[in-house]
């Protein structure tokens, strides 16, 4: 469901990492799977690999959800993508590649899907991860960008604050979100800095005040990673304007 507030003008569930619960995370197969339960709107994360071409993963590390060892950013992109992202989850989903985000993006914009698209950078690496996700996805929405219209757009979101800058510098007309797990006192003025659009913050920390205080101040409010659907009204009667969810099963995209 599409929010009709300006200054967040997306949709207001998301499928966290594609299909949740339901398949294995940062593939094709999640984005299927949260399509198949009527999503149209997922958050993912981006890293490099080690010739500089952006990947769909969340690990720097493999082991977890790809086979192998040692880290992405010993392995050059198509190396990644020729590796087993699915095996972990289940049977069914063994040879589950891992994706190049160009083509996930390109295949979300083919089925109308919104992305919140979270810049994942490894230490050290961070305003190159930054600067090439935005330029990369600046030139994949340039039409939408022509437009105007900021409803058109992905988010980029990143706890990394010089990833932020360096995608500020890239594209400084793409919308950002600063990724904060708990509000400090130098929230807002980490916001000021980066001219960000929007707030992300896990909802396990936040309280009615803070987010009175981020809406009041006039930025979007968005909330990780809420399982439970009493929590979810909870937080929505707060103000926050949207958040992701593992329990596709259970939460809807219309809930309200």
């Amino acid at each position: 469901m599409m929010t009709n507030d300006p200054v967040w003008p997306w949709p207001r569930i998301l499928a966290h990492r594609g299909g949740g619960t339901l398949a294995p995370e940062n593939t094709v197969a999640g984005l299927r799977c949260g399509m198949a339960a009527g999503f149209r709107a997922i958050e993912f994360d981006v890293m490099l690999a080690r010739d500089g071409v952006p990947v769909v993963l969340h690990d720097p590390g493999l082991g977890r959800t790809v086979r192998g060892s040692g880290s992405v950013f010993e392995h050059d992109a198509l190396e990644l993508a020729a590796m087993d992202a699915g095996s972990w989850f289940g049977h069914g989903f063994a040879g589950e590649p891992v994706p190049l985000f160009d083509a996930f993006a390109r295949l979300c914009m083919a089925h109308g899907i919104w992305m919140n698209i979270e810049i994942k950078p490894a230490p050290g690496y961070e305003r190159e991860t930054g600067h090439i996700v935005a330029q990369m996805t600046a030139a994949l929405f340039a039409d939408a960008l022509a437009s105007g219209d900021p409803a058109a757009l992905p988010l980029l979101s990143s706890f990394s604050d010089v990833a932020l800058a360096a995608a500020q510098a890239a594209a400084p007309t793409l919308p950002r979100a600063c990724l904060i797990s708990a509000l400090g006192a130098d929230w807002q003025v980490r916001a000021q800095a980066l001219g960000v659009h929007a707030i992300h913050t896990n909802h396990l920390h936040l309280s009615r005040q803070q987010a009175r205080t981020v809406k009041d101040a006039g930025y979007g409010l968005f909330c990780y990673t809420v399982n439970d659907a009493g929590r979810a009204r909870e937080l929505l009667a707060w103000g926050v304007d949207a958040f992701c969810t593992d329990r596709i099963d259970l939460i809807t995209p219309d809930f309200t």
